[in-house]
């Protein structure tokens, strides 16, 4: 019909681009130029300079005591997280709303003053329990034992509080028909509770191990940087740097990028593979 209107061409979304280039831009020079500037750096001076950088006693001795923190530092909390999370999901009492401001409360303390806490708690010269440690002879500060605590405690929330909203959303009727048949709690927990958290605990554990090996503002008050005794990674790093060793330091920071991508891989990973049990009938 002449009468019949005709459609209108569609005009170019130019702000919807606009607002995307701006928010690319910004992801790229906060984010990806840093790191692959690492990598740049890391290797300006070839393969051969990289692997100097990484393989000095200090930098090994620096990778095996971070490795050896979070493996202690992660199954503690994985466990605590575990049994407080139920807790929480499972049982009302007085002063839970506090337990739940205290479980977030690593993750609004500065790190640096969580060292300082931890100094006036624990040194044997200023610290509130520091006469009963030395009696002991046990040395806490500026030693393993409290880079392990001040790890614990920043990394602590991550795994409640990604179980917790699955075990909170989980319905009792299967475990009330386990308790009914005759299982015990053990059984009861592994064939019941964990399959349906255990995606969740994953999760958890890998962002509780990525912080854990990257700490440094917590560790670096309480370790003392005693150079192939309690120097983590990431104190070897600023130490390098410091003494203008750049490609060492670069080197060293290139495992610790490489650690971090693993980290964002194995979560996408699970997320591909836990995407196609929720569209499950």
């Amino acid at each position: 019909m002449r009468g019949s209107l005709q459609a209108k061409p569609r005009s170019f979304p130019w702000g919807r681009y606009l607002l995307i280039a701006i928010g690319l831009s910004f992801l790229a020079i906060v984010v990806v130029f840093p790191l692959l500037n690492i990598f740049y750096q890391a290797f300006a001076q070839g393969i051969s300079a990289y692997l100097t950088g990484i393989r000095t006693p200090e930098a090994r001795h620096a990778l095996f005591l971070t490795l050896a923190i979070a493996l202690i530092a992660v199954p503690m909390n994985t466990g605590f997280g575990i049994l407080i999370a139920w807790i929480l999901a499972r049982y009302s009492f007085p002063g839970k709303f506090l337990l739940l401001l205290i479980i977030d409360l690593p993750l609004a303390i500065s790190p640096t003053v969580v060292g300082l806490m931890f100094i006036l708690l624990y040194s044997q010269t200023v610290g509130i329990f520091g006469s009963w440690l030395e009696a002991a002879n046990i040395k806490v500060i500026f030693a393993l034992p409290g880079m392990i605590l001040t790890t614990m405690f920043v990394t602590f929330p991550f795994v409640i509080r990604e179980v917790l909203p699955t075990l909170q959303s989980m319905e009792l009727a299967q475990e009330e028909a386990a308790q009914t048949l005759g299982a015990n709690s053990w059984q009861i927990f592994w064939r019941v509770i964990f399959p349906s958290i255990r995606w969740a605990l994953l999760y958890g554990v890998i962002l509780c191990t990525s912080r854990a090996i990257g700490e440094f503002g917590a560790v670096s008050v309480v370790s003392g940087k005693l150079i192939g005794d309690t120097n983590t990674l990431t104190l070897h790093i600023e130490r390098v740097y410091s003494e203008y060793d750049t490609i060492a330091a670069f080197a060293c920071a290139s495992l610790l990028a490489f650690l971090a991508l693993l980290t964002l891989i194995g979560q996408e990973l699970l997320r591909t593979v836990e995407k196609p049990r929720d569209f499950t009938p």
